[in-house]
């Protein structure tokens, strides 16, 4: 595909900048999601307003310093949604990167150009970031690797936030190998415990419809002749939450509110910027929030922390859906697709609540278009999923 018609590339001054000559990552290149500070650079956020209020920056952000000084080679920024706060990938301002797995749907957001320039071949990984699911649902729905780190493995200088107890340094790529080299980049070096253990959470399979399902269980399947699969719940009235996993999704809501209001209330307040319909609708319901249901949502977020703590003993790992389903069409009814999104943050909401690192697999398809299977870890185990994942081999991934 030319790569000028990902729509991937946030357009404007040529960004190339050279990596470090002879680096492990030397002759990889890379893009950056346009939260990403690169000296020089304004960092526009997916929002005109933002880059026309913002001066250039004048250090890089540290995951694109250690990317550079590794040997990777930066070629460009790409698009995302207005302030990271979507799931779609669709921004008013400057259109929907394509999605080269399945033509005609979103690629998924936030981090949509950087999935969009990986999954088409116009770099070898890029950087996103992932607050609920913004790196995770675009690599579902592009049929690439997709990793969130366990929060705070990453160092956040330099990145426009969203919601900081949320928000992580994730990245992409078409293969697991170059997942794990970007990995061993910018992770910390702790000794991996090897994951000989996998939970798969009924409740949470029971969120996508059947030929999600179908479409994963041969993975599944094909898991579960290396190791033990147990079944069990992940959100049962043990977690001190009720309603079951959807019952988790106003938690998550209500502190990525408060903390996206208290990042960037000030700000909107002040310049009064133009935000697509979603963006703007959710950031007027963030400043809405009050003092008794955050803090009723953080006594929550922290016994479902403890309870995920409690599953994931080291060496265990856990089987999710990634998305509930494929990549939704362009131009789908806005009340349909905040369904679709509901159904997503319920999913995405346990690494992010857990503080967990997980990673999302192309492992299957529905109707032609990709799905992806996910492995979340307990904290910090990071580096023993990758090592996992780059052992897996599976016919269904996509060949570049």
């Amino acid at each position: 595909m030319d790569i000028t018609a990902l729509n991937a590339f946030v357009p404007g001054p040529p960004l190339q900048l050279q990596g470090r000559p002879g680096g492990p990552l030397a002759g990889v290149r890379f893009a950056a999601k346009d939260l990403f500070d690169v000296a020089g650079f304004v960092t526009g956020a997916g929002n005109p307003d933002w880059a026309r209020t913002h001066a250039p920056a004048t250090r890089h952000a540290g995951a694109i310093g250690a990317l550079l000084a590794a040997g990777a080679d930066l070629v460009g920024k790409t698009h995302t949604d207005e302030l990271a706060f979507s799931l779609n990938g669709e921004n008013a301002h400057y259109g929907t990167p394509i999605n080269p797995r399945a033509p005609g749907r979103v690629p998924g957001g936030s981090s949509s150009g950087s999935a969009s320039a990986v999954a088409g071949a116009a770099v070898d990984t890029a950087l996103g970031t992932d607050t609920g699911g913004s790196v995770r649902i675009p690599a579902s729905y592009c049929g690439i690797y997709g990793m969130r780190p366990s929060h705070g493995a990453i160092d956040m200088a330099g990145l426009v936030p969203l919601a900081p107890s949320f928000d992580a340094v994730g990245w992409f790529a078409r293969d697991a190998a170059m997942l794990s080299r970007i990995g061993r980049v910018l992770l910390p070096d702790r000794a991996p415990v090897a994951i000989t253990r996998l939970l798969l959470p009924t409740d949470a399979f029971f969120l996508p419809d059947q030929a999600v399902r179908a479409a994963l269980m041969p993975f599944i399947e094909q898991l579960g002749a290396r190791m033990p699969i147990g079944d069990m719940e992940i959100a049962p009235a043990e977690s001190g939450v009720s309603g079951g996993l959807p019952g988790w999704l106003p938690v998550f809501r209500t502190l990525q509110g408060r903390e996206a209001w208290q990042a960037h209330g000030a700000w909107i307040e002040a310049t009064e910027p133009a935000f697509g319909p979603g963006i703007r609708d959710r950031f007027a319901w963030s400043a809405t929030l009050s003092d008794e249901s955050v803090g009723a949502a953080e006594r929550a977020r922290r016994g479902i922390a403890q309870w995920l703590d409690s599953l994931l003993l080291p060496g265990t790992a856990l089987l999710l859906p990634s998305a509930p389903g494929i990549a939704p069409r362009l131009a789908t009814p806005p009340a349909e697709l905040d369904a679709f999104r509901s159904k997503a943050l319920a999913l995405t909401s346990v690494a992010g609540l857990g503080r967990l690192p997980q990673i999302s697999l192309p492992v299957g398809t529905v109707a032609g278009c990709p799905i992806g299977l996910s492995l979340v870890g307990a904290r910090h185990a990071d580096r023993a999923l990758l090592d996992l994942v780059e052992t897996l081999a599976w016919p269904a991934q996509p060949q570049f």
